[in-house]
């Protein structure tokens, strides 16, 4: 998210599309409506995610209607959480509000989003306690919102909610990858920030396809996994590979011990396998740890040199272009 001295709006709405002609003229004439009437300066980004249908002239279309309306249209796919991070490292807004692009979010709910928010947090996540979706999509986001509160301790019901509000500052765009979008609340958490809920409302999708289903099961898990990580270990993921090695080494010494217990006392001759297998336990553990050490290097250098989006925009629509450099 830009926070520059010329971020002069007060709110940024960010909209990821993908397959959704249907839904953006609708969408864009409610988004508009709502924000204006709460007296903001605002603009609302709408990220072309790769669209197949005719979502893309729909966008250029909705961009030439209203003034607000800047477009960025990705050169192909790259998923949801690229969509938001594009959206938000475009943004100009002090507050940056994202919503999906099926309709069933409720642009009115942004304005006690807003409110919320001004009582001091980073951001405001959405809670669609009447959710309306079926009862097996339902029953998975519970049991994987239940899973992912133990693992980062963020006690949100709903944070595959797309409906947040954030301040400018609360994430850094340029951190999220993969499936993450799940995972924002507790991205803001890990940088210090103070999060809440709001009870919104959500509709039954009127058109389109839905782009979720159970085959994405196996990736939330290992983003779970891996969000794990990233919480404990981000900054020093030698201490979790050494961690690993500490255990190895142990397993290795019980391992030997046990082998010549058993020479010792029972006659059992398998002193020599308990040797080796200690053996190739420390040999592993050294290995873990010189790998430590690499991943370490990596994430430092990452922290440090890292400043490439991992999108590719085609062309964008309704932004300024940037200032020419003097000949």
């Amino acid at each position: 998210m830009t926070t520059t001295a010329t971020s002069c709006l007060d709110l940024s709405v960010v909209v990821p599309i993908f397959n959704e002609e249907d839904n953006i003229a609708p969408l864009v004439e409610d988004v508009v409506r709502e924000v204006s009437s709460l007296g903001l300066g605002f603009e609302v980004i709408l990220v072309n995610d790769g669209s197949s249908d005719h979502s893309t002239e729909r966008l250029d279309a909705a961009a030439e209607a209203h003034s607000e309306v800047k477009v960025i249209h990705f050169a192909y796919n790259c998923g949801q959480t690229l969509a938001l991070a594009a959206g938000m490292q475009e943004s100009c807004g002090r507050v940056v509000v994202c919503l999906d692009g099926d309709r069933q979010n409720d642009p009115a709910d942004i304005g006690p989003l807003l409110a919320k928010l001004e009582e001091g947090y980073a951001c405001v996540s959405g809670w669609r306690r009447d959710r309306k979706d079926t009862g097996p999509r339902r029953l998975v986001s519970r049991v994987a919102n239940a899973l992912v509160n133990r693992i980062t301790g963020v006690p949100v019901h709903d944070l595959g909610c797309t409906l947040k509000a954030y301040r400018a500052d609360a994430l850094d765009p340029r951190e999220l990858f993969g499936e993450m979008h799940r995972f924002l609340v507790p991205c803001v958490v890990a940088r210090g920030g103070r999060v809440s809920e709001l009870v919104v409302r959500h509709h039954p999708r009127v058109a389109g396809e839905s782009k979720y289903g159970m085959g994405r099961i196996a990736r939330v898990v290992a983003d779970m996994l891996l969000i794990r990580v990233l919480f404990k270990y981000r900054t020093r993921p030698s201490h979790l590979l050494a961690k690993l090695a500490q255990y190895m080494v142990l397993g290795g010494g019980l391992i030997f011990v046990f082998a010549l217990s058993a020479e010792w006392l029972t006659g059992w001759s398998i002193g020599r396998t308990g040797f080796l297998a200690g053996m190739i336990a420390g040999v592993g553990a050294c290995v873990v740890l010189a790998v430590g050490v690499c991943a370490e290097l990596i994430m430092r250098n990452r922290y440090l040199l890292g400043d490439r989006p991992q999108w590719v925009i085609a062309r964008r629509v309704g932004f300024q272009a940037p200032p020419q450099d003097p000949d």
